[in-house]
């Protein structure tokens, strides 16, 4: 199953391709790319979304959203600042809705944090605030927003985001869908990777009105909380989590997989090498996943997948020999196959790993794949 074709917009629209009045214009409308030989073999072939071809990546959909949502209710006031937590990708987000939008932004981080993104982020007039202990229970996640709450008490009318949490923030990936319906005639699967819940909220959600038998892959870290495991984190950013994001619709998933930190790396490499398109963690994990779902299907499958960004942040984490050697993460090769397992919770998951059983785990378990109305 190929992409539907399209009729390019004459460059005379305001808004159109390759015209744009604001940086905010060069959000969405992003390309897809089939992923084949030699990344998968035997003629098979998964497509990806290509966020990374917005200005920051996926996020800057969900800052711009949630942003304009929060103007419009009078929740961020002309001139307000933002502070918000993020180890990434919505920190970018976030400096560019604010540049355009007229809003100083604060972003509260770990010590993991790139330097290339630290750098950058300065260099468009955010203020920085790292936290340096991880919190008890809640890990670096939610020290992050404990410093944020501190931030909040001290400026008058600051505003959150809250990215976790936020419904603004599955709402602003309706648009993402809508790109996927135009571009296809059919989607049979779609792979995501889960980090705050919205994206893959926000697509299913809208892509299951349409096509309701649609099966959709979570895709998570080792030792992430948000599907029920427990663990230790590894040095994996943007993916994983150690609270438990409300965005996450649980009932939309038919499986997950959870996915280690060598094996991402080891995948975003043999992307590079193989079709010279690739990008960083959730992108490795996806593609892991994406090409798995794309061998055990039937030959006229249609497997979908996101690529949330591009490599350029992670030149010296995921591309990074000496960093990768240091945190024991090269030649980390997957395996053909993930292990299955019947519950998360009874698990020590260490590497690649697939449950059909989606719990979630603020709750009592949810319904299986087989059971999910």
């Amino acid at each position: 199953m190929t992409p539907t074709q399209h009729t390019v917009a004459s460059v005379d629209q305001a808004g159109a391709w390759g015209v744009c009045r604001s940086p905010l214009e060069l959000i969405g409308k992003t390309p897809v790319l089939r992923v084949a030989a030699p990344f998968v073999p035997h003629g098979r072939g998964f497509w990806a979304k290509l966020e990374g071809f917005n200005p920051g990546g996926i996020k800057d959909r969900a800052a711009h959203h949630m942003l304009l949502a929060a103007r419009e209710r009078g929740d961020l006031l002309p001139g307000g600042t933002i502070v918000e937590s993020s180890s990434g990708t919505f920190a970018l987000a976030l400096a560019l809705a604010g540049i355009s939008l007229g809003h100083p932004v604060v972003i509260v981080h770990e010590p993991l944090l790139e330097p290339m993104l630290r750098h950058l982020l300065a260099a468009y007039g955010v203020r920085l605030e790292c936290v340096t202990e991880p919190h008890p229970t809640g890990g670096w996640t939610e020290a992050r927003r404990e410093r944020v709450r501190e931030i909040r008490a001290a400026i008058p009318g600051a505003y959150w985001p809250n990215q976790y949490d936020n419904p603004d923030g599955v709402d602003a990936y309706t648009g993402l869908a809508e790109e996927l319906l135009e571009q296809f005639e059919r989607i049979d699967t779609l792979v995501c990777s889960v980090g705050t819940g919205g994206h893959s909220a926000g697509v299913a959600r809208r892509l299951r009105a349409v096509w309701p038998d649609l099966r959709v892959i979570g895709v998570d870290a080792v030792g992430s909380v948000t599907f029920g495991l427990s663990g230790k984190r590894g040095v994996m950013r943007g993916l994983g989590n150690s609270i438990y994001p409300r965005n996450v619709a649980y009932d939309q998933f038919h499986e997950i997989h959870w996915v280690g930190d060598g094996e991402a790396v080891h995948v975003c490499r043999e992307l590079a090498r193989g079709i010279g398109v690739t990008g960083g963690w959730s992108v490795g994990c996806v593609a892991l996943v994406a090409r798995w779902a794309t061998q055990v299907s039937p030959a006229n499958t249609t497997v979908v997948t996101v690529f949330p960004d591009g490599p350029e942040r992670y030149w010296n984490s995921v591309f990074d020999d000496e960093f990768c050697a240091r945190h024991g993460l090269l030649g980390v090769q997957p395996a053909t196959e993930p292990v299955e397992i019947a519950n998360p919770d009874a698990h020590d998951v260490q590497r690649w790993t697939r449950c059909h059983t989606v719990i979630d785990p603020r709750r009592v378990p949810a319904p299986t794949a087989e059971h999910r109305p």
